[in-house]
């Protein structure tokens, strides 16, 4: 039982890893010299070095995918939070359907996030054929392991 709740445990800060990863690193999208992000839009010179980094515009669209990301964080912390505070207070037998209900909660919100990011980032800059990067990967790998231990929550009964 002790390894069941050490792994729920880990693939929960796993999570919480990549929501931070993703919503912080400036790899949502890659073009030539030119990175972008949820917060800022940044240059590289010819060497390699950032050379000038700009806001993000205020498109609403945008700012929707900025809280729906900071909300699949606070959500996931609150679900750790949540699981802690009922593994020490619940009934034997007892389910964790508050913990596992606010992890769904945050799987949604980071689905919804690069839901909008997808179809809307080409209206951010037409200009150019930009890749996806590694910080928008991150947020759709984030949304199947936070649905999963959502489920997981969901499903667990305390043990003595």
């Amino acid at each position: 039982m002790l390894l069941l709740l050490l792994g729920i445990i880990v693939l929960h800060v796993a999570v919480l890893v990549l929501l931070f990863v993703s919503t912080i690193v400036s790899q949502w999208l890659v073009s030539d010299g030119l990175t972008m992000d949820l917060w800022q839009n940044c240059s590289m010179s010819s060497s390699g070095s950032i050379q000038h980094c700009a806001l993000s515009s205020t498109n609403e669209w945008l700012q929707s995918v900025q809280a729906t990301m900071i909300l699949s964080i606070i959500f996931s912390v609150l679900s750790l939070f949540l699981f802690f505070c009922q593994l020490f207070t619940l009934t034997k037998g007892g389910r964790f359907y508050i913990t596992g209900i606010f992890q769904i909660l945050a799987g949604l919100c980071v689905m919804s996030a690069a839901s909008i990011y997808t179809a809307r980032h080409p209206e951010w800059h037409p200009n150019s054929s930009p890749s996806y990067g590694f910080a928008y990967i991150l947020a759709w790998v984030a949304f199947p392991l936070a649905l999963l231990s959502g489920v997981v929550y969901v499903i667990l009964r305390k043990r003595e």
